[in-house]
């Protein structure tokens, strides 16, 4: 078996997959479709699916189209792990995935610095709303991000739940479908980091509140208020857990699903609320209500013909926020308004059933819409400076059902237009690469679907503006007309049949109510029964008014005041559709786009099933095949010359294994010796072009082939590297054996020079023997403590101990009181500070500062057994007496600064010391215990008071900052300001 690599260049070109995962060609197919050697064969494309289906391999690409296959279980390829490997490596880099397309268009956006936006396609039940969760949670885990980010990441992914439960419904087709189309704006900061979102929706079908075929249901909502609420929730509501009680809910005859947790998914939902900014749950609530309670409302008739209303509707009064009786004449009557003239005339009882759902549909569907709104405050940019944008469009695929109608129209006249932007920029792009390489453009031969678009879309002619004309116009009008007038107006286009202008095979297998659109995807007929009515989708203006009058907010919000008085005829549902998809293709031109294709493998959604007829209809509906076929147009794979010559230099002599040269020079040399025709490739200007997957497969087989020898030279080198890392290692061992010898002779040196220093001062001819002398004997004391307090038969401690003494007297005065402490307990109090011999007990230098101009003078305080002197050079400057010291006074901040306060009575001495000292708790420490003033060491916070001379006083204020200072501060007072320690 052959092992082939793919990969595709980062402008989303294929590329050969890098040499660490080589794919097994002939059993899981080509990664990217474009190198399949037969396209234009759609058995080829089909088995190719079917191969990497098979696999579990559910990505595959066109080009820098995503085709996703839905697998109906879970897979093990959406975790963090996977996330950081797709995570900044370039598009096709490693096998397909919905992260490297995430990444790919991230990448591009932060580094081109323009929009971008993803497409997300495909029927009902392929995978498209869980192909955006899955985008959307790669940003919010991969972007940058901080707490407001990261709430609104969380906002971001939390309004899916929501959205799904009042958009998404259980069809035939998807136990979860979209019912509605999603685009949404992710905005991204300068940095990257996402900012803000905007969701815009599309075509909700608010048919199915009223209306669902059989074996399908209405929105999830419904199903989850019923079987999720409180049982004090319903009763306020007035509201039954079982839903065949409500007649909105019992059409489809499909009340449970096995896949879906209705209680399970109401506790997600009302989770989300809160965190998408929602505070209105109670109105919120009565609304859905009110919808259930509206379909449950019953008419009679009478004798006369009269309509009335035979149930309750006091609850569903108070439900709405409206007057009972107001809403019960606007059900059952409408107001017309002819020459200027209001008349008031009643409804049958077809019309009264008609009116009541057409209220349920525009009180939900206008519900949906403010949701939406409250949504986007939640997801609101409130900077709009340098932000960038990743749109995500997540919108219905082409449906072509059993009975097709409105809703199949406009969906199939969305993909057509989709399919004719997908064409336009893919070309677009083609194009501006061959220019900026300098290649010649080929013409793509393909079907241009402009004309399908312009049969439906355009003014005057086209199907929209017909159905809006029938619409309008006054006299009796109804589906047929409607069918009557496409026959006369539009009935010789080539894409337009009807059951009259049809041929007799045509004629068997099409309803007189029918009409055929050849769309670019295949044909689909229409069924133009209530075409006109969900046109026009008019709720009557008396029940306008009774809805403006609501007092619940959301539902005044909804129904305007405004939409009463204007007497403009509001435009219809087809043409708003319309209008709104022109603003979303401008919106989509104005980006980057990238494409996801998402197919379902069997209707039954079985995993490891393969529906070949089902996949066919997809892959034509979806134009996959239109798609490749204009990739395929040129040349089927373009590398840079950088990339495409490391890969294959090994297969030329002169291109390894370096290539020194130009580029361009050293594909060329590699290319001629391969033997490429000139008709196989062309060198643009950074790229080069192979216009055949099968020159491409015979060089990559060339490589497989190249490999044993390249791995025999690789085994080489590594024993080469083997044998140097082994000479190395010895080497190492050998020195670092000799460095402890060394070591080891050093401390034995140090050892004795310690010995014979012994009784000299603290330094480093000693301090290790000492230090170890002091060792050993607090360790000896510990096994050998005395048995009873009262025994004093206590070891002689060596002379290098005496400094303990001092250390534990610090403790008692310093201890949680200053903040320099922490810092001199490690350090030893020496005998004299200034390592000078003296006949003093200690000395050290200090800064003296005068009481008055505070001017520092350099001195030396020299202590004795009863006295401390003040020394300059060799005069006596001062002497203090212990018996005259007072107290002492310091700081509580971590400066050198303190206070020796002297008694009042003794005439001899000159007033209180004002010193500085970098060794402050040893000074202090020492003079404390010399002059037996231990208890007379205060320690103050804020300032501290000194007397200057005759009874006169002066303040020393301190303060933290960033150095230590000592100035003259304000009102006369000496500032020190203290450093803060970290």
């Amino acid at each position: 078996m052959r092992y082939q690599a793919r990969e595709v260049d980062i402008e989303g070109r294929v590329r050969l997959v890098m040499e660490g995962a080589l794919t097994a060609r002939d059993r899981v197919g080509v990664q990217d479709f474009v190198l399949l050697e037969n396209y234009n064969s759609e058995a080829a494309f089909i088995e190719n699916l079917r191969r990497r289906f098979r696999e579990n391999l559910i990505y595959t690409y066109i080009g820098s189209v995503l085709v996703s296959m839905n697998p109906y279980k879970e897979l093990e390829i959406y975790s963090k792990q996977q996330m950081d490997r797709y995570r900044g490596v370039s598009f096709y880099e490693i096998s397909p995935h919905i992260y490297a397309l995430s990444d790919n268009t991230y990448r591009a956006m932060r580094t081109e610095r323009k929009d971008q936006c993803i497409l997300i396609s495909g029927e009902s039940g392929a995978g498209k709303t869980e192909a955006s969760k899955k985008i959307l949670l790669y940003y919010a885990v991969t972007c940058p991000t901080n707490d407001h980010m990261a709430a609104l990441g969380d906002r971001l992914l939390q309004s899916n739940p929501v959205l799904e439960a009042f958009g998404n419904a259980k069809t035939l087709r998807n136990d979860n479908s979209s019912r509605f189309g999603k685009y949404m704006d992710v905005q991204f900061d300068f940095r990257g980091a996402p900012v803000g979102g905007h969701i815009l929706n599309y075509l909700l079908e608010k048919s199915r509140v009223v209306h669902q075929n059989h074996g399908e249901r209405n929105f999830h909502i419904f199903y989850q208020l019923l079987d999720g609420g409180e049982d004090d929730q319903l009763n306020t509501l007035n509201l039954e857990r079982n839903p065949q009680n409500y007649r909105y809910l019992v059409k489809g005859n499909c009340p449970r699903v096995s896949s879906i947790s209705d209680k399970n998914n109401w506790k997600v939902v009302m989770k989300a609320l809160p965190v998408i900014g929602f505070t209105e749950e109670e109105k919120l609530l009565n609304i859905i209500a009110s919808v259930l309670h509206l379909g449950n409302t019953q008419f009679g008739e009478g004798e006369e013909g009269e309509t009335y209303i035979t149930t309750e509707i006091s609850n569903l009064a108070r439900l709405l926020g409206v007057d009972g009786s107001a809403l019960r004449e606007a059900l059952t009557h409408k107001k017309l308004t002819a020459k200027g003239e209001e008349m008031i005339t009643p409804l049958n009882f077809e019309q009264a059933e008609a009116a009541r759902d057409a209220l349920a549909k525009a009180v939900y569907g206008r519900t949906f819409t403010w949701l939406v709104e409250k949504i986007n405050q939640s997801l609101a940019l409130k900077v709009h400076k340098g932000s960038s944008v990743i749109g995500l469009l997540d919108i219905y695929g082409f449906e072509v059902l059993q009975h097709n109608s409105f809703e199949q129209f406009c969906i199939n006249y969305c993909n057509e237009k989709l399919q004719q932007l997908f064409i336009e920029l893919t070309l677009r792009s083609e194009q501006e690469e061959y220019e900026t390489e300098g290649i010649a453009w080929e013409t793509v031969q393909y079907f241009d679907n402009k004309i399908i678009c312009d049969l439906i879309e355009e003014k005057h002619k086209g199907i929209i503006s017909i159905l809006d004309e029938e619409c309008l116009r006054p006299g009796e009008t109804c589906d047929v007309s409607f069918l009557e007038k496409l026959e006369d107006t539009v009935g010789g286009h080539p894409h337009f049949v009807t059951h009259k202008l049809a041929n007799g095979k045509t004629r068997r297998v099409m309803s007189r109510e029918e009409f055929r659109l050849l769309h670019y995807a295949g044909e689909v007929n229409y069924n133009v029964n209530g075409f006109l009515d969900k046109n026009n989708d008019l709720l009557n203006r008396n029940l306008k008014e009774v809805m403006c009058q609501s007092d619940n907010q959301i539902l005044s919000h909804c129904f305007r005041r405004e939409e009463v008085i204007d007497q403009k005829r509001p435009e219809m549902a087809a043409t708003q559709f319309k209008n709104s998809l022109m603003k979303l293709t401008e919106i989509l031109r104005s980006k980057e786009p990238s494409y996801v294709r998402c197919i379902k493998p069997n209707d039954a959604k079985q995993p490891g099933r393969f529906d070949e007829v089902l996949v066919r209809h997809q892959v034509k509906y979806l134009g996959l095949m239109e798609n490749l076929r204009v990739r395929r147009a040129g040349f089927a794979y373009r590398r840079r010359f950088e990339a495409f010559l490391q890969r294959y230099k090994p297969l030329c002599p002169e291109t390894w294994p370096n290539w020194h040269g130009r580029l361009a020079d050293g594909v060329l040399t590699l290319v001629k010796h391969l033997g490429y025709k000139d008709e196989e490739y062309k060198l643009g200007r950074s790229k080069i072009f192979i216009r055949f997957p099968k020159t491409l497969f015979n060089t990559e087989d060339a490589l497989e082939a190249k490999k044993a020898v390249l791995v025999f030279i690789r085994a080489c080198v590594y024993i080469y590297i083997v044998i140097v890392i082994q000479s190395g290692w010895r080497g190492m061992k050998a020195r670092r054996r000799a460095k402890r010898r060394r070591q080891a002779a050093d401390l034995i040196r140090r050892f004795i020079k310690g010995f014979i220093y012994r009784h000299g001062e603290y330094g480093p001819e000693n301090d290790y023997f000492l230090d170890h002398v002091r060792y050993s004997f607090l360790k000896n004391l510990r096994k050998n403590l005395p048995k009873s307090v009262l025994d004093k038969s206590w070891p002689t401690p060596p002379p290098s101990l005496d400094e303990m003494m001092q250390k534990v007297v610090a403790s008692e005065i310093f201890k949680d009181q200053k903040d320099s402490y922490p810092q001199s307990v490690g350090k030893l109090f020496l005998d004299s500070s200034n390592a000078s011999p003296c006949p003093f007990q200690y000395g050290v230098s200090v800064i003296k500062y005068d009481k008055r101009g505070f001017k520092p003078r350099p001195r030396q305080l020299l202590l004795t057994n009863t006295f401390a002197v003040l020394v300059d050079k060799t005069k006596i400057k001062q002497r203090i007496d212990y018996t005259a010291l007072r107290d002492i006074a310091l700081s509580s901040l971590s400066d050198g600064m303190c206070v020796l306060h002297i008694t009042r009575e003794d005439n001899k001495q000159k007033g209180d010391l004002l010193l500085h000292c970098s060794h402050s708790i040893e000074l202090v420490t020492k003079l404390a215990m010399m002059a037996n003033k231990t208890s007379n060491v205060n320690i103050n916070p804020g300032s501290i008071q000194f007397t200057v001379a005759r009874g006169k006083e002066g303040i020393i204020d301190f303060v933290r900052g960033a150095e230590l200072k000592v100035t003259k501060g304000r009102r006369g007072h000496l500032l020190v300001v203290s450093q803060r320690l970290l």
